[in-house]
């Protein structure tokens, strides 16, 4: 039975776990339900019992991840994610949260690993594509990031945040039609572009 609304929903799922307590897709679907209303705390304790209940269920680590980079735990963030891709070999979106915790880290090259490894399981992961085009960026490795963006834009045409990202690859090579062109179409798109970037693309018009 299809629930009207996530209050319906929610008592779906704890009527579910009422009968069946030890079900770790059910105390995860009502976590992530938890999570839509802000219902944090009770949501980590029902992402807790979903991994006792189902160890290799990694999407319930890496909300717990999420949860505490709301916190500002990257260290948190960063075990949690590596508890997922141990639970289930391959797991994309693991190696991307691993990935971005390391740059925020300032860990470049483990952050360029991470991501290459979400890549290589999920060719189609366009945020990874973005996430490693910015750590290139931060490298100094300009054409990768570019290249890196345009795979992106591949994937999904519509990114903003790549055709940004592209606005600024394309001012450190110089390529300035092609950087007001994607700075263009970023702000076309509903990106609030930094002035800063935006003051340097008028500068070029």
């Amino acid at each position: 039975m299809k629930a009207k609304n996530v209050e319906e929903y929610i008592a779906h799922q704890r009527a579910a776990l009422a009968s069946n307590p030890d079900c770790g897709t059910t105390h995860y679907n009502l976590a992530v339900a938890l999570l839509g209303i802000n219902g944090l705390d009770e949501a980590e304790k029902e992402l807790a019992a979903a991994i006792d209940c189902s160890p290799s269920l990694a999407e319930a680590y890496v909300q717990l991840g999420g949860l505490c980079l709301q916190r500002g735990d990257l260290d948190g963030c960063l075990d949690y994610n590596q508890r997922a891709v141990r639970s289930r070999a391959g797991f994309a979106e693991g190696y991307g949260n691993i990935g971005f915790v390391h740059l925020q880290r300032g860990e470049l090259d483990d952050g360029i690993r991470a991501l290459k490894k979400a890549i290589a399981y999920n060719a189609n992961y366009v945020q990874a594509y973005t996430t490693l085009a910015n750590a290139y960026l931060m490298s100094g490795l300009v054409e990768e990031s570019i290249q890196a963006n345009l795979k992106a834009l591949e994937i999904e045409p519509g990114f903003a945040i790549a055709h940004n990202n592209l606005a600024i690859g394309y001012l450190e090579s110089k390529s300035y039609d092609k950087a007001i062109e994607h700075c263009d179409r970023a702000v076309e798109l509903g990106y609030e572009v930094s002035p800063e970037i935006l003051k340097e693309i008028e500068s070029h018009r």
